[in-house]
């Protein structure tokens, strides 16, 4: 089980064998430790040492986000005992054909979902820029069969990715301001729901990795580097269009988020008065849309995750616009996100890898199996999942 604590000012104490979420005399939540796998903190929410202690002895992976979902932190869980398994992680990152390899089925995959996407948009809207992009990145995935570096595999990845964004806009019913991807910090409502739909998403693919115990920081398309999860950024690529990318059309082209549910974020005036301040400051029917199901016929200080951008061809991806504030969702429309998410995330599909229907959060932890597999050799090919 996993939960999500939002209510400002409460705090998690131990009652026996239950945690309960307080406020004064009020109680919000009570949860049975046993059965929590997850919890997800946003802002000024406290926790008594009883309560951390349960959570430590049942190893609960406690996520620390900002009141509007930017990434803090997280309470450490014990490492995995199985250094052999990490030790191979470590030695096949100098392995350039088996890292390319790697690279190439992640940003292939991710590329076909985003042309299926694309075509939907294309096919439902009559919009005939959707599917020129779709070709466009249809070129590239046949040139990505010929990439000799993961340099230039990266380089499709962000080609692609710019393609993609530029006509995924022609997939709202209403002009939301969306332009392009702008993360840190998010300038219009789309782009807020984007940005707090892949921290969500993080945190799930990080469990899974946890879980299969890996080394989350030993990635292939995402670079090791200090401090960063790169396999976490690595694995979570296939499921971008899947499940963030069709939930934030289907909440707001089915009414669930409207204008009135995002705010600006204006800066805090500086209190010295030596500073001159006159310069302007640079829910059930989610899994019934026809953008977010999978074929069934088939057997900064801003939230966001931290990602490598790749410049081969000169997109950033990352570039705010200058001028513009940052938006954010309200406190009752984070809670609107939260719910659907959770209940995207219950939506089942036909898992070809071990031939039934499962949900996407079920696949998510197969699919970190599925690499640990490749790891230990036990299978030669990670295979990502790909919208159809």
């Amino acid at each position: 089980m996993r939960c999500y604590i939002t209510k400002q000012g409460t705090t998690i104490v131990k009652d026996g064998d239950r945690l309960l979420v307080k406020k004064g005399d009020d109680i919000y939540h009570t949860l049975f430790i046993r059965k929590l796998e997850q919890i997800l903190i946003f802002g000024n929410v406290s926790i008594t040492p009883p309560a951390r202690r349960a959570l430590f002895k049942q190893n609960v992976d406690v996520v620390f986000l900002t009141k509007t979902g930017r990434y803090v932190g997280r309470y450490s869980l014990d490492e995995s005992k199985n250094f052999f398994l990490r030790k191979k992680q470590f030695q096949l990152m100098d392995d350039e054909n088996f890292v390319l390899n790697i690279c190439k089925s992640i940003v292939s995959a991710k590329l076909f979902s985003m042309v299926s996407l694309l075509m939907r948009i294309a096919r439902t809207k009559d919009k005939k820029l959707c599917k020129d992009k779709a070709n466009e990145i249809k070129k590239l995935i046949n040139e990505l069969g010929e990439a000799n570096s993961v340099d230039s595999v990266r380089g499709y990845e962000g080609k692609g990715s710019s393609i993609y964004f530029s006509g995924f806009s022609n997939g709202f019913i209403e002009d939301l301001g969306f332009r392009k991807r702008v993360r840190r910090p998010p300038t219009d409502p789309v782009n807020s729901v984007l940005s707090l739909l892949y921290t969500f998403l993080f945190n799930r693919v990080y469990a899974a990795i946890r879980a299969a115990n890996l080394d989350p920081y030993v990635g292939d398309l995402h670079s090791s580097d200090y401090g960063r999860l790169a396999l976490v950024m690595d694995l979570m690529e296939e499921f971008r269009v899947i499940i963030c990318d069709t939930l934030c059309l289907s909440l707001f082209n089915l009414g669930m988020l409207k204008n009135k549910d995002f705010e600006q974020i204006r800066p805090e005036p500086f209190e010295d008065s030596s500073i001159d301040l006159r310069e302007k400051p640079h829910e059930d029917d989610i899994i019934k849309d026809k953008f977010g199901l999978m074929s069934a016929n088939s057997p900064s200080e801003f939230f966001d995750v931290p990602e490598q951008r790749f410049s081969e061809h000169g997109v950033d991806l990352n570039r705010n616009d200058k001028g513009k504030l940052p938006v954010q969702l309200t406190q009752e429309a984070l809670k609107k996100v939260i719910s659907a998410f959770e209940k995207k995330l219950q939506t089942e599909f036909y898992y070809e890898p071990i031939g039934k229907r499962i949900s996407y959060e079920k696949a998510i932890f197969e699919q970190a199996r599925m690499y640990r597999k490749v790891i230990e050799g036990e299978i030669k090919t990670y295979v990502p999942l790909v919208l159809k």
